[in-house]
């Protein structure tokens, strides 16, 4: 099975759970003020709860027994004080902690869309583009309710657990040890729930990310869809997808929600034990009932933060698997990078020599062999052969878009994987086969060449390629609006684009992979004039299956068997009668017969 398929499920990487709390963790380290903050207002909210149940047993005891009023209003005011003042501190928290918690996650989602940039094409080689954006968007939303509860549950909660076990030390020791025996068991059980509960919602994750990658490449390949009258195979195979999903999701649910039915289980024979050791201890005169009443008060206070610890643990144990696929990200070292302290590469002539390159995409994927030639700069090179030669692949790695297996690759003597990889690329004008248009205006699009163009340079460049006169009949001209991937404009008028956006970078080597294939004969033979001039001085290499459109390059290269199998102008291959002279017969004789 192909290894980015879309209905193929990932691996990823199973980290412990204390890995993946720490590097969470990490992420509030710039927070320290506010979550200090938060923390204490914890604490006083802690606090005034806390002092409820210890009040209201000296109130009955005290001032009840004695009937003492003034006492008792006084002791009602005070309670109402600390109370709303806990009302407000929780207030301010909620407030900070949903402040802190949205700035995590747009950190995140941002680092990792960074990080994903700056991946080398052997990973969207191996991964569909729907699994992609499940990282982004999915599993990083997974996050907002971890993070909230980390702030908000984790740290008052086992606060507040410590605070209320010292209180009901404080009153007695025997109840206290009495509601506490139960805790192992809960916590053991907890456990072990949590040992197969991950690996569910690891299934559901990776499940919903291949129904992601499913739709995005359903919508993507709408109109084959459409064209091939196949809505109804698209459909089933999505039910059986989402089918597959639900299942997973029921199967994680069900273990989950054992949570529930563990603490209230063990709440009630905490009680029931608390109840009965304090029947003795009143009997037996040891304790009064003011001092069972607030024991029995801090009991129901002692399992509410045990919930809400469980329902972190719970939210922990669910968004396991939606962390480790972050990290699993990454965590992934781009192939393709600057070494430390690489120079920049300075203004180039464009001379580009290859010593002895082979390539390989995977162990079973030779493409090129011991591939040696030296181009001059400003000279055309052609570059001709068979489906699947190589052609591609030696643009791509003049544009260290991949790293040869062995061997060189030289720009003006220099080795490209000793330079910096930005001031590398910015010196060249690449327009690749697939034509790749953003949602915006045709000023923009076309400006994405060069980002501090002015609109004159702009349209200069689209005259030079003979795009402006369609341009100018649109509806907005220069600012109207392309549809996603150019969707409004036809396949020529999106290459044309495409070549005027290559044009304005002004590079010094510049590549044409395919450029020419959608354009029809009258716009070809309009872009040719009007390129002419501007690839002069310049380094160009093309990429033509029509012959025809190469015959004045300076050098024609044939690949073919995992090498350069001929080289040369039009007329020395020609006189050769090899590869070239074959291939161009053949076309010519195809064109001659479709005329």
């Amino acid at each position: 099975m192909s290894a980015n398929n879309i209905r193929k499920e990932e691996k990823v990487l199973s980290r412990s759970k204390s890995q993946l709390i720490k590097r969470l963790l990490g992420y509030l380290k710039p927070y320290k003020r506010k979550s200090a903050i938060v923390i204490s207002l914890m604490i006083l909210v802690m606090l005034c709860n806390l002092i409820n149940p210890l009040l209201l047993g000296r109130a009955i005891d005290t001032y009840v027994a004695d009937k003492n009023v003034n006492g008792l209003l006084i002791m009602g005011l005070f309670l109402c004080a600390c109370n709303l003042a806990a009302w407000g501190f929780s207030k301010i928290r909620y407030i900070l902690v949903a402040e802190v918690s949205n700035k995590i996650l747009v950190e995140i989602r941002h680092q990792l869309y960074t990080h994903i940039q700056g991946l080398s094409f052997n990973f969207f080689d191996s991964r569909p583009v729907g699994k992609i954006l499940a990282r982004i968007m999915g599993d990083v939303n997974a996050l907002q309710n971890l993070f909230t509860q980390s702030i908000q549950s984790l740290i008052p909660e086992l606060l507040t657990l410590v605070g209320i076990s010292c209180f009901m030390l404080a009153l007695n020791v025997k109840l206290a040890l009495g509601c506490l025996i139960i805790l192992p068991f809960l916590i053991g059980a907890m456990f072990y729930i949590e040992v197969f509960s991950r690996r569910r919602w690891d299934a559901y994750r990776s499940k919903r990310s291949v129904m992601n990658a499913f739709t995005h490449e359903d919508f993507s390949g709408i109109k084959v869809v459409e064209a091939y009258a196949e809505e109804k195979q698209t459909a089933g195979n999505f039910k059986e997808i989402i089918s597959e999903l639900s299942s997973s999701f029921i199967h994680a649910v069900k273990l989950n929600d054992l949570f529930w039915p563990l603490v209230d289980i063990s709440a009630g024979l905490g009680a029931v034990l608390v109840y009965m050791f304090g029947y003795r201890l009143v009997t037996s005169g040891e304790i009064q009932i003011g001092t069972l009443l607030a024991f029995s008060m801090y009991v129901g206070m002692f399992w509410n933060p045990i919930m809400n610890l469980c329902n972190f643990y719970n939210t922990l144990i669910s968004n396991f698997s939606a962390a480790d696929r972050i990290f699993d990200i990454l965590d992934v070292e781009p192939t393709i990078y600057s070494k430390t302290d690489a120079p920049s590469l300075s203004s180039i002539e464009g001379e580009v020599r290859f010593e002895q390159v082979s390539f390989a995409y995977d162990e079973k994927t030779e493409v090129l062999r011991n591939v040696n030639f030296m181009i001059k700069p400003g000279e055309r090179i052609a570059l001709v052969g068979p489906t699947g030669a190589g052609k591609t692949t030696i643009i791509s790695l003049i544009s260290r878009f991949y790293d040869p297996t062995e061997g060189r690759i030289l720009i003006d003597g220099h080795d490209i994987k000793e330079v910096e990889l930005g001031s590398l690329r910015e010196q060249m004008g690449i327009m690749l086969q697939d034509t790749f248009l953003f949602s915006d205006t045709i000023m923009e699009n076309i400006r994405y060449g060069k980002l501090d163009a002015t609109d004159e340079e702009v349209i200069a460049a689209a005259k030079a390629v003979h795009a402006h006169d369609f341009i100018m009949r649109l509806e907005d001209g220069y600012q109207t609006k392309i549809n996603e991937r150019g969707s409004r404009l036809s396949l020529g008028q999106r290459q044309l684009l495409a070549f005027a956006r290559a044009l304005l970078a002004n590079p010094r080597i510049l590549i044409l992979d395919e450029a020419t294939s959608n354009i029809d004969t009258q716009t070809e033979t309009l872009v040719e004039e009007g390129t002419k001039e501007l690839l002069k001085g310049r380094t160009s290499f093309i990429i033509a299956h029509r012959l025809s459109t190469i015959r004045d390059c300076d050098k024609i290269m044939v690949i073919n068997d995992l090498n350069i199998a001929e080289c040369g102008t039009h007329e020395e291959l020609i006189a050769q009668k090899g590869l070239y002279y074959n291939l161009y017969k053949a076309q010519y004789r195809f064109l001659s017969e479709g005329a």
